[in-house]
């Protein structure tokens, strides 16, 4: 019996011994601003797409500026709504939304910062767009349900109407380090051009160095994407970082091993099936090929659900490297330990990204070739 304990008691030293919690070392950390949240919103893609626009304000005029989230929330909803009503209902009508939606509205409405367009009523700390939603497509129902026989085009302006309520209106002119500023000579001023911008990704059922529409639900502006092997989208993302261009992520995030408690996104060799069975000890992960990925897309387990913005690279104290992720949920140092970061492992990325938009310039210039740019 003594013996028997005895054995128990080496093997479970034994496997402590070896079980390691990650510790992350940053190798390259590119200019962000703070992280800040989204609140009740299904708003991710303005908040990452917008926090990837400072970083891109920093690069090329060196001044950090809070844009506003919500001024390009408050121009795409119209465009949404056109969608779901020309498609009579056959579409998607959410809070949900891409990168590239805040590019088209930034080409068409320009920029503004926070301070000029908050998004908040008067006591309003926090972003809620529940019942604003709700409202919008209760009427956009009517509309689509013509009772009147002939849709009129009234309901454009009283879709916008209930934008201006709950978002408030869009200033035309506001003041900003002194100056007058217009949403557009703003948008001059930050020297972002939106059509320096293109949007990469990977799948084996369309052709690669080509673009294609991917069909995902809140694609409802049908913005096309660069289709590259998967082995150069990890490159295209590491080249970015190590030339000094941060990147806009669009990935899955419903994982269990994805945990912003631990900061860290895995895909371990064993699967691990809830968030309170995954911890911050280092795992075996799995090697993911193309074929997988596609077949996790095409069977609903990789789904596209949530944007972030990659701001840097990490490295384990095994030698592995990781993307560093700025999230839009906020921070809380005493639950996560990086501010409201998240180390991404390069498998969790190979298999859970959807898409990638970087500046033209952030391309290896072979692949900018193959682009035709």
């Amino acid at each position: 019996m003594k013996k028997i304990l005895l054995s128990i008691f080496v093997f479970c030293f034994t496997i402590n011994a070896f079980a390691q919690d990650y510790k992350f070392k940053t190798t390259v950390d590119l200019e962000a601003t703070p992280v800040i949240s989204q609140g009740r919103t299904g708003t991710c893609w303005s908040f990452s797409a917008s926090s990837f626009l400072e970083s891109e304000i920093i690069r090329l005029t060196g001044k950090q500026i809070d844009i506003s989230e919500m001024f390009n929330v408050r121009n795409t909803y119209p465009k949404k709504a056109w969608n779901y009503v020309m498609r009579q209902g056959k579409a998607q009508f959410s809070e949900g939304g891409l990168a590239h939606d805040v590019i088209n509205a930034v080409k068409a409405h320009g920029l503004v910062p926070n301070s000029a367009y908050s998004g908040l009523q008067t006591l309003q700390t926090n972003h809620n767009h529940a019942e604003m939603v709700a409202v919008l497509k209760a009427m956009l129902n009517v509309y689509i349900k013509n009772p009147g026989k002939k849709l009129s085009t009234n309901w454009k302006p009283a879709i916008e109407n209930v934008l201006d309520v709950y978002l408030g209106k869009r200033p035309e002119s506001f003041q900003f380090e002194g100056k007058t500023y217009t949403p557009q000579s703003f948008l001059e001023m930050t020297k972002i051009n939106p059509d320096e911008y293109v949007t990469i990704t990977s799948f084996t059922h369309q052709p690669y160095y080509e673009s294609f529409i991917l069909n995902i639900p809140d694609n409802f502006s049908n913005g096309s994407f660069y289709n590259v092997p998967l082995d150069e989208l990890v490159a295209v993302t590491k080249n970015a970082l190590q030339t000094g261009y941060t990147v806009e992520l669009d990935c899955d995030v419903s994982e269990a091993t994805f945990s912003s408690k631990y900061a860290v996104a895995t895909i371990p060799e064993k699967a691990v099936n809830s968030r309170k069975d995954f911890s911050a000890e280092i795992r075996k992960e799995k090697t993911i090929t193309a074929d997988y990925r596609q077949q996790e897309f095409e069977n609903y387990t990789t789904t596209d659900d949530h944007l972030m913005h990659i701001t840097g690279l990490a490295t384990d104290q095994n030698g592995n490297t990781y993307f560093r992720v700025k999230n839009s949920w906020g921070s809380n140092t005493d639950r996560v330990p990086n501010d409201g970061h998240v180390q991404m492992s390069e498998a969790f990325f190979r298999l859970k990204t959807i898409s990638v938009m970087v500046h033209k310039d952030a391309l290896p210039k072979a692949l900018r070739l193959k682009l035709g740019f």
